[in-house]
């Protein structure tokens, strides 16, 4: 067990608290770097799609999990992201160039929203970013002139330094990493700046920021922004991933996937938003096995435990059709959204911690160790 002893404010701030993690951290990167050489197309795909909901995971966790401020329109940010990289891209705009625009214009529109959001707080702020994400959507099917409407639009793959790259090639997969490798160490570094602790700040008590001199309205608005700057970088990874983009793909469904990637994850964590990333892209081929292999599996075991061939073929039909119901997927967010809130708030990465510390603590863990201890002074009771 690693004891740390802190002797000045630099080891409270230092990027890798000791040398454990860098060993840690460079093996995990050399694994993900040589893993398009050792896996799969389809996993190679479904690394793409962890990385950029991991980007948009860290976004959300800036504005909700470090600031406080609840958000269920991030697909409206990926959305502008995207469709600004497939318009810039018919007018043969370079891609560092319209990549930039895209974080920097969904950047500046978040701030927007940011500034009506400031006298706003728990459901009716989540119900003000559900209104924007209506409204960028009614304004994607019907602006035809730029989005081209419910007919969607192209999208090219990209011209990297004069060479195409194509969305299933090894060198996208990297750029991806790239991008969410950046986002996750800008966004450690910006927790560490006066910035970064003034949301924390904001986060917990607005009150006592106020006292301490913390421009709340103004730091609230940069929240909004980077957040929604660093969505919009997402979104153009994956309007390329998918080389088609329509409204109809930037639902209020996924905003929450979104929410819940950070909620499964962890709300607090940086590591929290990859793990949740993980879990939620897996969701999809969960349910494509559910519906194709699982109910000749349950068949299989009905028949060895006597059930007749006609039984058999009617439990396979009824769980074929379970599996192939429309709102399958929705209840399942809906069934981990509760069991998470119920019983593991602090998210997979919560979970890892108490692990790692009833080892390291055996036999003196005490299972109150995580709780957090909430003491409010008389101003705030209401709140």
């Amino acid at each position: 067990m690693r004891f740390l002893f802190k002797t000045d404010y630099e080891d409270d701030i230092r990027l890798f608290p000791h040398s454990g993690y860098v060993v840690s951290y460079g093996l995990l990167l050399a694994v993900l770097l040589i893993a398009p050489y050792v896996l799969s197309s389809y996993l190679m795909s479904q690394l793409v799609f962890v990385c950029i909901y991991a980007t948009v995971g860290v976004a959300l966790l800036i504005l909700t999990g470090f600031t406080g401020q609840a958000s269920l329109g991030h697909a409206a940010f990926l959305a502008i992201g995207a469709y600004t990289a497939a318009y810039l891209q018919k007018y043969n705009v370079p891609f560092p160039v319209y990549f930039l625009a895209a974080g920097a214009l969904t950047g500046l529109i978040g701030a927007l929203v940011g500034f009506p959001a400031l006298r706003l707080q728990g459901i009716y702020l989540v119900i003000a970013t559900i209104s924007f994400a209506f409204i960028v959507e009614e304004i994607l099917a019907r602006w035809e002139s730029v989005t081209n409407g419910n007919e969607g639009m192209r999208v090219k793959a990209m011209s990297l330094l004069g060479v195409t790259v194509s969305r299933d090639s090894p060198t996208f997969y990297f750029l991806c990493l790239a991008v969410l490798v950046l986002t996750i160490v800008g966004t450690l570094n910006l927790l560490r700046s006066p910035t970064g602790r003034a949301f924390v700040a904001i986060r917990d008590s607005e009150t006592a920021a106020r006292s301490m001199g913390i421009n709340v309205a103004l730091y609230k608005v940069k929240s909004f922004a980077i957040s929604a700057a660093i969505t919009g970088f997402a979104g153009v990874l994956f309007a390329h991933k998918l080389s088609f983009i329509s409204p109809e793909m930037f639902t209020l469904q996924l905003s929450i996937e979104f929410i819940i990637v950070i909620l499964i994850g962890g709300t607090f964590s940086l590591h929290g938003a990859v793990l949740g990333a993980i879990f939620i892209v897996m969701i999809d081929p969960f349910l494509t096995y559910l519906k194709d292999d699982m109910p000749g599996i349950i068949a299989g075991l009905a028949a060895t435990f006597g059930a007749g061939a006609q039984s058999a073929g009617n439990v396979q039909s009824k769980v074929a059709a379970f599996a192939s119901l429309n709102g399958l997927k929705g209840a399942i967010y809906g069934i981990i959204i509760v069991l998470f809130v119920l019983f593991e708030p602090l998210g997979l990465y919560g979970r890892w911690l108490k692990i790692k510390l009833f080892f390291q603590l055996f036999p003196l863990y005490k299972r109150a160790t995580f709780k957090r201890q909430k003491i409010y002074v008389k101003s705030e009771r209401n709140r």
